[in-house]
């Protein structure tokens, strides 16, 4: 591959990458709400959550050993965007019919891999720009960007696109056949990336916990690290909350004559889009953010903007409280880039060299596997007890109920941990 070019080809990577992801994931709480599965749509986002427990660390033991990087994002693509095409087209055949059990198995095969494939993705990015002579360290954030971009195009592409009933794709199964088909591009187009050899075997043995990574498990000895990653579980239990709900609370101020008309109520995926703009710039904050503050303050400015992101979308409407929205999606950068990004950065600088792969592993593990799927299924709980079974929905109660959550948990956090020294670094 020409090395002039590789910036561009990697750019249309992560941007085929996320953009299947945003053209369902803040928009397919709306569509099963509609569908009679209102009161499973935690269910949905937290087995997103259940397979990045196991999968991603499967597939890249199989990406390390017996199968190139590139390979393998083209497999998972392939089954990711079959199975995904697949849920949209049993969902348009079978219409007011549809059952619950095979979109769900659909969906949770598309899904077990897509997820492994972020990862992926960024392997085959880092392979190719060291071949080029890049630093990735310097040049692969500029293109990761692009992968937001892409996230909120599609996410922007389901809710202005209408079907032949003139119903917006975020309320319809046509979302589900977008992100098929950008999956099955990417299952095509990964293939002519370059190759990622896989790693030669080395002499000895290893440990079973070194060549699974439990070995960073370790880091739970020191108190510190412990507070640390389960304060990022904790955490991680607000990711997917407003994925999940968010577009479904917006879009059922429709049924009040007072916001029917407005736009916020209409344009749900457009409004939420915001939050994606924020995050993409509110990366460019965290070196400053990390220089000046530190890690426990920076963490603590994401749990409490937390608590803002909740609290704005209980007190707004889409009407003359749609500032409340917008505000609630620009924090929501602060929220989800000081606390992912930033407590990456952390675990980076903190850990022996020796494990560090690892343990990001861990603190993936703990935010987007443990985190996210313990969090979407307490929300469920709350939303199916305060909306959907409830004689008088209360959408607020529940989102102050989420606030409330995060603000306890910050608290707690500026009490139990200690911004550990720069220099240190733990075993």
């Amino acid at each position: 591959m020409n090395k002039s070019n590789i910036g561009l080809r990697l750019i249309l990577m992560n941007f085929l990458e996320f953009a299947a992801w945003g053209a369902y994931l803040t928009s397919m709480g709306s569509f099963l709400a509609s569908s009679g599965f209102g009161p499973q749509i935690w269910l949905f986002f937290a087995t997103q959550g259940f397979v990045s427990i196991f999968m991603p660390a499967l597939m890249g033991i199989v990406a390390d050993k017996w199968i190139p990087a590139q390979k393998v994002l083209s497999l998972c693509q392939g089954v990711a965007g079959v199975a995904m095409f697949a849920a949209g087209w049993y969902a348009m055949s079978a219409g007011s019919a549809i059952s619950f059990g095979p979109f769900y198995a659909l969906y949770t095969l598309s899904i077990a891999f897509y997820m492994p494939t972020i990862a992926i993705s960024n392997s085959v990015a880092y392979n190719a720009l060291e071949k080029a002579g890049k630093d990735p360290v310097k040049d692969f954030p500029p293109i990761r960007v692009f992968g937001t971009i892409g996230f909120i195009l599609t996410m922007l592409f389901v809710n202005f696109m209408k079907g032949a009933d003139g119903v917006q794709f975020q309320h319809t199964y046509n979302q589900f056949f977008v992100s098929g088909i950008l999956s099955l591009v990417l299952c095509a187009y990964a293939l002519t990336l370059p190759n990622c050899p896989c790693k030669p075997k080395t002499a000895g043995t290893q440990s079973f916990a070194e060549a699974t990574g439990l070995s960073a498990f370790r880091l739970f000895k020191d108190r510190q690290f412990a507070v640390f990653f389960i304060f990022s579980m904790l955490l991680g239990a607000s990711l997917q909350i407003t994925n999940g709900y968010a577009n479904t609370f917006i879009t059922s101020f429709k049924d009040n004559p007072l916001f029917a008309n407005a736009w916020g109520a209409n344009n749900a995926n457009a409004l939420i889009s915001l939050s994606q703009v924020s995050e993409t710039l509110c990366i460019l904050l965290i070196p400053f953010a990390m220089k000046k503050f530190g890690i426990k303050k920076v963490m603590l400015i994401a749990m409490f903007a937390w608590v803002f992101r909740f609290g704005f979308f209980g007190a707004g409407n889409p009407g003359g409280g749609v500032w409340m929205f917008v505000l609630s999606c620009i924090v929501y950068g602060v929220a989800f880039d000081f606390f992912n990004i930033s407590g990456s950065l952390f675990v980076n600088e903190n850990t022996d060299k020796g494990i560090r792969s690892s343990a990001q592993g861990l603190f993936m593990l703990m935010t987007n596997g443990l985190g996210a799927s313990i969090g979407t299924w307490a929300a469920g709980r709350v939303v199916n007890h305060f909306v959907y079974n409830a004689a008088e929905p209360s959408w607020s109660t529940a989102w102050y109920i989420f606030a409330a959550y995060a603000f306890v948990v910050a608290i707690l956090f500026a009490i139990l941990f200690k911004d550990p020294q720069k220099a240190g670094k733990a075993a």
